[in-house]
């Protein structure tokens, strides 16, 4: 006769090694803006821990709606969600790091950020407004640069994607005509302009400026030294010219109060250096989890990236968050817990 006490716990050690197997594996989807920091500490963790971090570069809309329907363990987004949303939703999200948002063009014989634009001006070629190259309005920002007699062709994201977020609230900001007509957000309706073309993820739309003449599109900075392109510089909200780079990203994010609210946006500041098309990345998370385990496992994992990622972060120019805000930000993981309301560990 078969012992169902023996039964019952052969039953019981399957189920809890299935578990620990289940949480040896964590998926996340979102944001292509961040995903090769991702990349890199998901594989530095992996060879650490043993813990796979499967992440998903979708597109921040793609990630939202992932995270949503609870598909994934977390969703990233370079568009944060505000407090009210996230409260409806019963969720909660916080920043990983800061970047850029970056025109990239391809036109002959100008250097990487020689290519002088204001934010009217880049609203304007966007609008269909400004179609050449030597249109009086770029010349007039450029008045030493030959540039050619051609058409432009705006190159914009397919996808629902974050970077076209704070690339569209840039413009927003600085175009009335562009807030009126179209507006900011991770998708919108973008004007129907006869050089126009879209490519899926900062890859695609930094493959198709690269393989077109007299193109301009918009990349996150990693993507403009991955693919070595040439880019613009911009002039921002204290009239000053800037060129990407780290330091103009951490002039950006210099007045973010992070204590007030995890719900910030970095475009178009005015500090001096600052660069106008800067932004935070985001990671969205249940409050409630079905699934403690593998909860655990994800905060583990960014308390990891906090504690030793921000060397990989700096490599690939991004800004590392500071300290105070890595520490507020694992006090609000307290929020997290499991259906019996016991927060989720991650130590």
């Amino acid at each position: 006769m078969i012992n169902r006490f023996a039964l019952k716990i052969v039953a019981a050690a399957a189920m809890s090694l299935s578990v620990c197997a289940f949480a040896q594996q964590v998926t996340g989807a979102g944001a292509s803006f961040p995903a090769d920091i991702y990349f890199k500490w998901a594989s530095d963790y992996n060879k650490e821990t043993g813990v796979k971090i499967n992440y998903q570069s979708i597109g921040s809309g793609a990630g939202l709606n992932q995270i949503d329907a609870k598909t994934i363990d977390f969703g990233a987004s370079d568009m944060p969600r505000t407090d009210e949303d996230l409260a409806k939703k019963g969720q909660i999200q916080f920043p990983t790091v800061i970047g850029g948002v970056v025109p990239v063009i391809n036109v002959a014989g100008v250097s990487p950020g020689q290519l002088r634009l204001s934010g009217e001006v880049l609203a304007n070629i966007y609008l269909g407004k400004v179609g050449k190259w030597n249109d009086p309005a770029i010349k007039a920002l450029n008045p030493t640069l030959n540039l050619p007699d051609a058409e432009i062709t705006s190159i914009r994201r397919s996808d629902g994607s974050g970077t076209s977020f704070l690339f569209t609230d840039y413009l927003s900001k600085v175009s009335a005509e562009w807030k009126e007509k179209v507006g900011a957000s991770t998708a919108v309706n973008w004007p129907n302009i006869a050089n126009a073309a879209a490519g899926k993820g900062n890859d695609g739309v930094a493959k198709y400026v690269n393989s077109l003449p007299n193109s301009i599109g918009y990349v996150e900075y990693v993507y403009v030294k991955k693919n070595k392109m040439n880019y613009a510089s911009l002039k921002n909200a204290a009239g000053n010219f800037i060129e990407p780079s780290e330091a103009a990203f951490k002039s950006a994010a210099s007045g973010a109060n992070w204590a007030k609210s995890f719900y910030q946006i970095l475009t178009n500041q005015n500090e001096k250096e600052a660069w106008p098309i800067t932004g935070a990345t985001f990671i969205i998370m249940h409050k409630t989890q079905e699934k403690p385990e593998v909860a655990s496992q994800v905060l583990k994992f960014f308390d990891w990236a906090y504690k030793t990622g921000d060397k990989s972060a700096d490599s690939l120019d991004f800004v590392v968050m500071p300290n105070a805000v890595k520490d507020e930000i694992r006090h609000a993981w307290g929020q997290i817990k499991d259906e019996s309301g016991k927060p989720i560990s991650f130590k």
